[in-house]
């Protein structure tokens, strides 16, 4: 979807990707440092502003050479076979794509599965269909409307007030095209979808996942984040952003929400990433209200994009592999770390970013568990 923001000698730059343990073979590390010690900052560029760095931009000598799009999807890296029996598992997102993939998945290995969604039809098909697909009759569905904070609590209220344990929180939801107001928080409707409501939901259940230990969460960011601009002045403004841009930054965001969690929940016992999934074979277009453009993009996602199953498999490698313990914080791609120390470096950004969203889902001092 990114490539929509671009010219074209900036898609053949976006369709590099880069592993740091690759870096010798494809490009410089020192390049790559440089910019993570934040050496090209754009000028114009303040503590509560900031673009994602211009990896793909002709500003840098760093040379990233390996595809995204390629037509091998070899998900070897990302095979587990850890079992989830006892264990209890939430998926938001989770009554179609991918995050109905991920609850098969984590219900296949045993694990209870909490399936979280605004529609009850769907998240009694999406029931069904998991149950299906993984014999573990063991799924809760549960609803929550990510449009509305008030929602978000009542559900993290009623998950700890039932349910005995929590070992795995997978923030899967995620949405383009919505219409862009303010949602009765006062908070842009796709930030609120997109990243304000999984922040708000993650710091709620954080004392429980804490209680469970060890756990983890996943939080699914998408590569659109090469473009996305965090403005902490300008978050919330109707109108200053396009769709795509919008998802941008609220992808961006979560990258950046992780990184300072962790620093916040280290030695907790609960790990935290982020993931780029990749282009999925779905209709991830589909609130688009440009019905030319929709159908174009949804096309080529169905014709080009990985099987919604092997993509699933990269969120719950993280959710569940013991290779990554020592990985939390880090942005994975293809179950890799994804070159992000510019992420841990900029820790006035990601200070920032957190402690305005606290501000901003208004927590109260009953629900902070950092006072």
């Amino acid at each position: 979807m990114a490539f929509i923001f671009l010219k074209p000698v900036e898609v053949r730059r976006l369709l590099m990707d880069f592993h740091v343990d690759h870096a010798d073979e494809y490009g410089s590390v020192e390049c790559c440092e440089h910019y993570a010690a934040g050496k090209e900052r754009l000028p114009e560029e303040s503590s509560s502003t900031r673009s994602a760095p211009a990896l793909f931009s002709n500003k840098t000598t760093c040379e990233l050479n390996r595809p995204i799009m390629s037509v091998k999807d070899d998900f070897s890296d990302c095979e587990t076979s850890a079992r989830l029996d006892g264990r209890t598992a939430l998926v938001t997102g989770a009554t179609a794509g991918t995050g109905l993939e991920i609850a098969k998945n984590l219900s296949k290995r045993g694990a209870k599965v909490i399936v979280a969604s605004r529609n009850p039809r769907k998240i009694e098909d999406a029931r069904n269909s998991i149950i299906q697909a993984s014999g573990n009759r063991n799924v809760v569905g549960r609803q929550v409307d990510f449009e509305s904070l008030s929602s978000i609590r009542s559900f993290a209220d009623i998950t700890m007030r039932t349910e005995p344990r929590l070992d795995i929180l997978i923030n899967n939801i995620g949405a383009i095209g919505l219409e862009d107001r303010l949602t009765q928080d006062n908070l842009e409707l796709m930030m609120q979808v997109n990243y304000f409501g999984s922040f708000l939901l993650t710091f709620l259940l954080f004392p429980m996942l804490r209680a469970s230990a060890p756990s983890r969460i996943v939080n699914v960011s998408s590569l659109a984040l090469i473009l996305g601009h965090v403005d902490l002045d300008h978050w919330n403004d109707v109108g200053r952003y396009s769709a795509f841009g919008l998802y941008a930054n609220a992808k961006l965001a979560d990258v950046l929400f992780t990184v300072e969690m962790e620093k916040r929940i280290r030695n907790s016992g609960v790990n935290v990433y982020s993931m780029d999934p990749g282009l999925g074979k779905s209709e991830f277009f589909r609130n688009l209200d440009h019905e030319v453009l929709k159908n174009v993009l949804n096309a080529a996602l169905l014709k080009f994009g990985r099987p919604l199953p092997r993509v699933a498999t990269m969120a719950v490698f993280l959710a569940v592999d013991p290779s990554v313990e020592d990985k939390s914080g880090q942005h994975f791609r293809d179950c890799h770390e994804f070159y992000s120390s510019w992420f841990a470096n900029d820790t006035v950004l990601t200070k920032r970013v957190w402690e305005e969203s606290k501000k901003l889902v208004r927590i109260t001092n009953s629900e902070d568990w950092e006072t």
